[in-house]
């Protein structure tokens, strides 16, 4: 499929009204307390603002999970307006305070979903109702342990830090090095005898296992969305550490730019989305780029696996001179909306409204905005312009040119065979999907193709023997996973979009760029086809290039398979980075 890794991803709930003491205050600082409720669960949550500086900082609590101290990215108040990001769960609160400073009315925002959320003030009083700690396995587990997820197209490593909490029970953080993921809070831990049980629920996943006599190993496996992965964790020694991944890349401070979080309107959604944007020094006026991210609920800096590309590539191009807007994905962390519903050609609209957002912003050349998307993010970028005479370029890295139908024809194959997969499993592969695609297609009614597929898989499964079941890993949980995906509205949409339609109407200067071991968009088909239908359209400034030995994140690689993006510390190739800001400030005359 059309493969992106999404990082872990707390599942959160609707939102009932909990009352306490009320305040009158403009400022936010103190406790807030909101409870969810999910049928017959009711959960709550708290969150802590702290005075800090001339802003806030704080952190937010899930006490029924066990979770405590999850710190917020950031706080930003302006006026009544509320916001706190919560990186480690990759979610977003905003409100707006009430005129009498007792409560906060807003929404929670995460995993493409929006809910309603209403905080309200509540003492400082320290105390906490707590249920009897959970049972403890006979071994003492307290101390760090590491362990290894093989996910088929990437290996993870996983740190459970397990400590002794004051009333006695096991608690602790889980991290995730490879996707620069630390502090995890864990929920319930518990066990008997020698078993051990592990809940993280901002993750939605849970560890089972059993410890080995010498209580040095623990075997078990973890389980998250409906899938279950084995996994050895092994005692670490005392003041051993697990480094994540490097990235000499990612900027650090002081920086030689000017840095804000801004937030716009898409008025024909309604909605409005957060991000960052990056200014040179000095008054301008400077060319500007709008960042669109690629397939899957994106953060503004398109984080995948311990590396942030979008943060890279504003921070080179801010350095060059060119402004940088990159914006969370709709429902995602600060941005609003619903991402689960919403297909390529909505997330144009929240493109749109980056557009018009800079070209009001003082400083900017309202000439000289233009848009980067990656991935899918080059899909969206000429609808965008095709439409917008006011665009004035567009670069497309690893843009797709062909249909989705196409795309994931070719993909299935090239990630296959760089991972070693079997022929016969690859051909297997694609018959089955083919004629799952014809369903999608020629099937509108959901629940009509739903039953179509599942007929598909259930002959399949018939003819199938027990050896090649196990040697084509077919199992219930990857099916009902495949047939949820193929019907949503997104995979609908762009299994059937042809971009050459659209590529015809672009005018604006165009660079599509690709790396020679991209397996994801392969170059060749893609790029061919994308300067086909440039040249098909009339339009005479566009350079189309295949970059020598890199992927698709445009990194340095051997064979290009998405199991080497977390192992690569580059996250962008420099001759990437280069080629992009030269070619905007040639195009905008600086």
């Amino acid at each position: 499929m059309w493969k992106k890794i999404a990082p872990l991803t707390l599942f959160m709930f609707c939102v009932h009204l909990f009352p306490s003491q009320a305040q009158p205050s403009s400022e936010i600082e103190g406790k807030w307390e909101g409870r969810l409720t999910v049928g017959p669960t009711s959960l709550r949550l708290v969150f802590h603002f702290e005075k800090s500086g001339d802003g806030y900082s704080g952190t937010m609590d899930s006490p029924d999970q066990g979770a405590f101290g999850i710190p917020f990215g950031s706080v930003r108040k302006e006026g009544r307006q509320v916001e706190a990001v919560v990186p480690a769960v990759q979610g977003a609160f905003s409100g707006t305070l009430s005129e009498d400073g007792g409560h906060i009315e807003g929404a929670w925002r995460q995993g493409g979903r929006e809910l309603p959320l209403r905080l309200e003030r509540a003492p400082e009083d320290g105390a906490e109702a707590n249920e009897p700690p959970p049972s403890k396995p006979e071994a003492d587990v307290r101390g760090d342990w590491l362990g290894t997820l093989s996910v088929g197209i990437a290996d993870l490593r996983v740190v459970f830090h397990l400590v002794e909490r004051n009333d006695g029970a096991l608690g602790g953080t889980m991290d995730s090095p490879d996707q620069g993921t630390q502090g995890i809070p864990l929920g319930k831990v518990e066990g008997k005898e020698r078993e051990l049980r592990i809940e993280v629920p901002a993750v939605g996943g849970v560890f089972e296992g059993r410890i080995e006599a010498e209580g040095e190993r623990i075997e078990g496996a973890w389980t998250q969305g409906g899938r279950s992965f084995p996994i050895t964790l092994t005692r670490m020694k005392e003041g051993e550490s697990v480094e994540r991944p490097k990235r000499p890349q990612e900027p650090k401070p002081p920086l030689p730019y000017k840095e804000e979080t801004v937030r716009f309107r898409n008025e024909e959604a309604g909605i409005t989305l957060a991000g960052t944007l990056t200014m040179p020094e000095g008054e301008g006026p400077f060319p500007a780029a709008v960042l669109i991210s690629g397939s899957g609920p994106q953060d503004r800096d398109e984080s995948l696996l311990g590396h942030r590309p979008f943060l890279v590539l504003a921070d080179h191009l801010t350095r060059e001179g060119i402004a940088v807007l990159r914006f969370d994905d709709r429902g995602v962390a600060g941005s609003e909306g619903d991402f689960a519903s919403a297909t390529s050609a909505d997330f144009a609209t929240d493109v749109a409204a980056a557009v018009d957002f800079l070209r009001t912003r003082l400083g900017i050349d309202p000439e000289a905005v233009g848009l980067i998307g990656h991935s899918e993010g080059g899909l969206i970028a000429p609808m965008v312009a095709a439409e917008r005479p006011d665009v004035a370029f567009i670069v497309l890295m690893a843009g797709p040119g062909l249909t989705g139908e196409r795309i994931l024809e070719l993909q299935s194959v090239l990630i296959a065979r760089a991972e070693g997969t079997e022929e016969e499993v690859i051909a297997w592969n694609g018959r089955l999907q083919k004629r799952i695609f014809d369903i999608v297609k020629t099937t509108p009614d959901d629940e009509e193709a739903k039953h179509k597929i599942r007929a598909v898989w259930e002959a399949e499964l018939d003819r199938l023997s027990a050896e090649e079941k196990e040697k084509y890993k077919v199992s219930e949980i990857d099916i009902d996973a495949q047939i949820r995906q193929v019907l949503t509205p997104w995979f609908r949409y762009f299994l059937t979009y042809d971009p050459v339609t659209t590529l015809r109407k672009v005018h604006c200067p165009v660079l599509a760029i690709n790396g020679a071991k991209d397996l994801q968009v392969p170059p060749k088909e893609n790029l061919s086809a994308i300067a086909g239908a440039l040249e098909a359209g009339g339009n005479t400034h566009f350079e189309v290039v295949e970059m020598p030995d890199l992927n698709h994140l445009f990194q340095p690689a051997k064979t290009g398979a998405i199991s080497e993006y977390a192992k690569i510390e580059t996250t962008i190739a420099p001759e990437a980075l280069d080629k992009i800001s030269r070619w905007i400030l040639a195009q905008t005359g600086r």
